[in-house]
C-alpha cells in the first residue's frame, strides 16, 4: 500500500486549472487541455452557408451550439466575484494590514506606469521594422527594379513573422490573436486557461511586434489591451506560479475581486496607452471589457489611464524608432494625437446624409466582416481536424500565416505598378499664376488654394521632380507619386493618417480607394484569426477610412470643391472628413461599441466639429450589423465555446414569440437533484464524489430534527486542494485524543484552477487505497461560504438572472420554505440556449396539461 507522503509530496506547490467534465477519464484529461486545441469541434453537420443560429444570427438570436460544442462548455469552470466568505477567509483578512486604499491607488499608477511603457517599446519597435523594410523596399525598386524589391518585401517580411508564429504556435497558442474574447470571458466570471501567465506576456509581445511590423493586415491595439490586463492581473497579485515568486507585499489583493478589478484597469490603461485616449480607455473597459462596475473603480481606473496615457506619451516625445529627438517632456499635438485632423470644418446639417448612409455601409459591411471571420475560423478547424498528426497540424498553422504574409508584400510592392503617376499639388494659402515662374505651367493649380497633397506620399517609380522659390516666395514644385503606394509601403496606422487627412480632395482617386478596399478586407478578415498575436482595431479603422473616403470622394465629383473660407457651408464636402466618419461606421459595424467608440474616435483624431454626425453614423452601424450578426468579440466567445452571460437575455419559444421571462420561476431552470455535504465529511466519500461526478459546487447542509437545512457552499476545487493536506485530516469527532486541528491558510487552499488535474486526480484516486485515510474526516465548515445567496423556487427567472449576474455569481442554490437544497443554478443554465431549451418543456408541458384538462372538463 503507498504511502501519503508518496501520494501528495511534500511541500509540493500545486497549480491551479478548470475541472468540469462528464467522467473521471476527461476529468484527468482536462489537466492538459489548452483552449486553442479545437480540431475536436470541427463541424461536420450539413448546416446550410446562412444557417440562422450559426455565423449569421442577429443579436436577437440565441447562438445554437452543436453537442460537441455543449461539451466544450461543460469544460469551463466559473469563478465567483467576491472571495468566499469563510472563516478560513476572515481569519485570513484579519492578519491583512489596513491600508485604507493608498495602497490601491499606488498599484492602479503601478500598472499604469508598466503598461504605458509597454505600449511605449511596442510601438517604437513596429515603427523601427516597418520603417526599415520599406525604406530599403524603395530603394531597392528605384535602383534594381520590382523583383529585387518584392524579393527583399517577402523576405525581410517573413524574417520577423516566422520567429513571431512559432511562439504561438509551439511555445503559448493562448497569445494567438488579440485575447479580447477571453479577456471579456473572463471578467465575465469563466476561468480559461494560460491567458494570465507571464509566458503568454512575453510571446504576446514579441509575436506582435514582429507581426505588425513585418506588414501583416493586423494592428497593435487588441494585443496591447490584452498585455494591460496581464499586467494588471500579474502586478496586482505581486507573484509568479510560473516561476515559483511568491513574495509577502500586496497580499490583501490576492482574492478574485481585486484580481478582476485590477484587470479591468489594466485594459483600460492598455486601450489608452494604444490609442492616447484615457477616457476612451476607461468608457471602452465599462462598455465591452468588464462586466462588474462601480463607482471607486471607475476613478481609480481613470487615474491608471491617465497614468498610462502620459507615461507613453511623455516617451513618444522625444523617440521615434528609438531615435532620440530631442524636445523630452514637449507634448506635440502631431505626435500625441494618433491620427491628428489638421483642418476643422464647419459641420452642416445635410452631413447626417452621408454620414447615415456610411453607418448603413458600415453596418452591413461590419456584419460581413464577422461572418466571413468565424466562417473562416470554422472552415480551419474543419482542415485541421482531418489531420491526424499533431506536429502536422502545428506545422499547418505555423504556415498560414507566412502565406497570408507573401500575398500581402507581394500586393503591397507589386499593385502600385498597376496604377499611374498623379501631380503633386502644393500645399500653400493663396493662389498661384503664371506670372510667378515660368515653370508653373508644369504645376497642376487647383479650382481653389488648397486643395493640395501631404508631403510625405510615396514617389514610388514615379519622377520625385524638382524644388524651386518663387520671386513672391513661395515654394514650388512638379513632383509626381503613387497612390496606391501611399497606402500600401506604409504602417497601417500611417495609411489611416493619410485616409483622414483634409484639404487633400484630389490626392487617392475612387479607382486606387476600391482596390487597395477589396484586396485589404479579404486579407484582414483572413489573418484575424491566424496563429499570431494580432488586433482587428487598425484594420476596422483603415478599411472603414477606405470606403469613407470613396464616400468623399463621389461627392467632390458631383458637387466640387468648396473653399473653408469661401464657401463654408458646402467645405464639410471633404473626403478626408468622410473617411473619419467611416472609419468609426465600421468600427460600430464590427464591435458594436457606441460611446466608448465615440470618445476613442474624436481623442485620436482631435476633430469635435464632427461629433454629431461620427455619433449618427456609429449608431446606425450598430443598429444595422445587429440585425445580421452578434459583435465580433461576443461571436468568438461563442466560436470557442465560452460561457458568457448577456447583460440581458433573449429567449424566443419555437423562434417566435418573445418570452417574458417574469412569467416564469427559478424552479423551472434549476438544476436537479443535487449532490450535498454535511459539515463533517468522511474522506473516501469526498474522492469519490469528486472522482465520479461533474459538478464545481457543493452545498454544505446541517442536519436538523425535520431533515437538512442550507448551509453554506464549498467549491470542486477547495475540496481537492483540503485532499491533499493530511494534516487537517481527523478520526473523527468521537475519537477520543484527536487533537484540535489548525485551519488551513486561505491561500492554501482558495485557487482559480488546477495546472495539473490528471496529476490530482491521481492522487485522489491513490488516496482511496489508503485505508488509514479513507476511514478519516475532515471538518468543511471553516472553508465553506456561508454567504452563498440562494433563493426560494418560486422567485422570478428574470431577477434570478439579475442577481445572478449582477453579483458575479458562480453557484446559485434553490431552496424551499424550510430552507431545504432542492435545486441549484448555474452559468450554464442561464445562458441564452439553455434558457430556450428548458423553457420550451416548461411551456409544452404547461399546453399539454391544459388541453388535458379541457378534454377533462368536456367529457364531465
Amino acid at each position: 500500500m503507498a504511502d501519503s507522503k508518496e501520494i501528495f509530496g511534500e511541500n509540493e506547490q500545486e497549480s491551479p486549472v478548470t475541472s468540469q467534465a462528464n467522467n473521471q477519464q476527461l476529468l484527468f484529461d482536462y489537466g492538459d487541455y489548452d483552449v486553442t486545441d479545437d480540431t475536436h469541434l470541427a463541424d461536420v453537420t450539413s448546416a446550410g452557408f446562412f444557417t440562422a443560429g450559426r455565423e449569421y444570427e442577429s443579436v436577437y438570436v440565441n447562438h445554437k451550439y452543436t453537442e460537441k460544442e455543449r461539451q466544450e462548455l461543460l469544460k469551463y469552470d466559473s469563478l465567483d466575484y467576491l472571495p468566499p466568505w469563510s472563516d478560513a477567509y476572515k481569519t485570513w483578512i484579519r492578519k491583512q494590514p489596513r491600508r485604507l486604499d493608498w495602497d490601491r491607488w499606488v498599484m492602479m499608477g503601478m500598472i499604469g506606469l508598466v503598461v504605458g511603457l509597454i505600449g511605449f517599446l511596442l510601438h517604437q519597435f513596429i515603427d523601427l521594422i516597418s520603417d526599415t523594410k520599406w525604406s530599403y523596399a524603395t530603394t531597392y525598386l528605384k535602383q534594381d527594379g520590382l523583383g529585387i524589391a518584392w524579393i527583399f518585401a517577402v523576405g525581410y517580411s517573413l524574417i520577423f513573422l516566422i520567429p513571431g508564429s512559432v511562439l504561438v504556435v509551439w511555445y503559448r497558442p493562448s497569445a494567438a490573436g488579440s485575447g479580447i474574447p477571453e479577456l471579456i470571458g473572463f471578467l465575465n466570471g469563466t476561468i480559461i486557461r494560460h491567458i494570465f501567465n507571464i509566458r503568454t506576456m512575453l510571446v504576446k509581445f514579441v509575436s506582435c511586434v514582429f507581426s505588425v511590423g513585418s506588414g501583416m493586415p493586423v494592428g497593435p491595439e487588441g494585443p496591447m489591451i490584452h498585455l494591460g490586463g496581464l499586467v494588471g492581473a500579474g502586478l496586482s497579485q505581486f507573484k509568479s506560479d510560473s516561476f515559483g515568486i511568491h513574495p509577502n507585499y500586496f497580499q490583501r489583493f490576492r482574492n478574485s475581486e481585486d484580481r478582476r478589478n485590477f484587470i479591468s484597469a489594466g485594459a483600460a490603461a492598455g486601450v489608452s496607452s494604444a490609442f492616447g485616449a484615457p477616457v476612451g480607455g476607461l468608457l471602452f473597459s465599462m462598455e465591452e471589457v468588464s462586466s462588474f462596475w462601480n463607482m471607486k473603480l471607475s476613478w481609480q481606473t481613470f487615474f491608471c489611464c491617465m497614468v498610462s496615457t502620459f507615461t507613453t506619451d511623455l516617451f513618444n516625445s522625444a523617440f521615434k524608432g528609438f531615435k532620440y529627438q530631442g524636445d523630452f517632456g514637449l507634448f506635440r499635438a502631431e505626435t500625441n494625437i494618433m491620427f491628428q485632423v489638421n483642418t476643422d470644418l464647419a459641420t452642416n446639417i445635410l452631413a447626417f446624409i452621408p454620414s447615415i448612409i456610411l453607418g448603413c455601409m458600415g453596418g452591413l459591411l461590419g456584419a460581413l466582416f464577422v461572418f466571413l471571420n468565424v466562417k473562416i475560423a470554422r472552415s480551419r478547424r474543419r482542415l485541421l481536424s482531418v489531420i491526424n498528426s499533431e506536429n502536422r497540424r502545428k506545422i499547418l498553422r505555423f504556415l498560414e500565416p507566412c502565406v497570408i504574409m507573401v500575398i500581402t508584400a507581394t500586393i503591397s510592392v507589386l499593385l502600385p505598378a498597376a496604377f499611374n503617376c498623379n501631380k503633386y499639388e502644393c500645399n500653400e494659402e493663396k493662389a498661384v499664376t503664371e506670372a510667378d515662374n515660368p515653370e508653373c505651367m508644369n504645376f497642376t493649380i487647383p479650382d481653389y488654394w488648397p486643395p493640395r497633397t501631404e508631403d510625405n506620399v510615396e514617389s514610388y517609380t514615379c519622377d520625385e521632380g524638382v524644388k524651386w522659390v518663387t520671386d513672391t516666395g513661395l515654394t514650388l514644385n512638379n513632383k509626381t507619386f503613387n497612390q496606391a503606394a501611399t497606402l500600401l509601403f506604409v504602417t497601417g496606422e500611417q495609411a489611416i493618417k493619410h485616409l483622414f487627412s483634409n484639404g487633400t480632395h484630389n490626392q487617392f482617386s475612387i479607382s486606387v480607394l476600391i482596390t487597395v478596399l477589396i484586396f485589404y478586407y479579404l486579407l484582414a478578415c483572413w489573418a484575424a484569426g491566424t496563429s499570431i498575436s494580432s488586433g482587428l482595431v487598425v484594420p476596422m479603422l483603415l478599411i472603414g477610412g477606405l470606403y469613407g473616403r470613396i464616400i468623399g470622394q463621389a461627392m467632390v465629383t458631383w458637387f466640387g470643391i468648396h473653399a473653408p473660407e469661401e464657401e463654408p457651408f458646402w467645405a464639410w464636402i471633404d473626403p478626408g472628413a468622410m473617411a473619419l466618419i467611416g472609419a468609426a461606421s465600421f468600427f460600430g459595424g464590427v464591435s458594436r461599441l457606441t460611446m466608448s467608440l465615440t470618445v476613442i474616435m474624436v481623442e485620436i483624431t482631435n476633430d469635435i466639429s464632427f461629433l454629431l454626425p461620427i455619433m449618427s453614423a456609429i449608431m446606425t452601424s450598430k443598429w444595422v450589423g445587429d440585425y445580421f450578426t452578434h459583435p465580433l468579440y461576443h461571436s468568438l466567445l461563442e466560436f470557442k465555446c465560452i460561457p458568457f452571460l448577456d447583460s440581458e437575455p433573449v429567449v424566443y419559444q419555437d423562434g417566435k414569440h418573445l418570452l417574458n421571462l417574469e412569467l416564469y420561476k427559478a424552479s423551472d431552470v434549476m438544476t436537479t437533484p443535487v449532490y450535498t455535504l454535511n459539515p463533517c465529511e468522511n474522506i473516501g466519500k469526498l474522492a469519490q464524489i469528486l472522482l465520479t461526478t461533474s459538478h464545481g459546487g457543493f452545498p454544505v447542509v446541517r442536519e436538523i430534527e425535520d431533515g437538512h437545512v442550507f448551509a453554506g457552499i464549498i467549491t470542486r476545487l477547495e475540496l481537492c486542494m483540503l485532499l491533499q493536506h493530511e494534516e487537517i485530516f481527523t478520526m473523527g469527532e468521537n475519537v477520543e485524543g484527536d487533537e484540535k486541528v489548525e485551519t488551513l491558510d486561505y491561500q492554501k487552499i482558495h485557487v482559480d484552477r488546477l495546472i495539473d488535474s490528471r496529476r490530482t486526480y491521481e492522487k485522489i484516486r491513490k488516496l482511496m487505497e489508503i485505508q488509514e485515510l479513507v476511514n478519516k474526516q475532515v471538518d468543511l465548515m471553516p472553508y465553506v461560504n456561508q454567504s452563498c445567496v440562494t433563493l426560494p423556487g418560486s422567485f422570478s427567472l428574470h431577477r434570478t438572472y439579475i442577481i445572478f449576474r449582477t453579483l458575479g455569481l458562480r453557484h446559485l442554490p434553490v431552496v424551499d420554505d424550510r430552507n431545504q437544497v432542492v435545486g441549484i443554478i448555474t452559468r450554464k443554465d442561464l445562458m441564452g440556449f439553455k434558457l430556450e431549451e428548458k423553457l420550451h418543456d416548461k411551456f409544452t408541458a404547461n399546453n399539454s396539461n391544459s388541453a388535458a384538462l379541457q378534454v377533462h372538463d368536456s367529457t364531465a
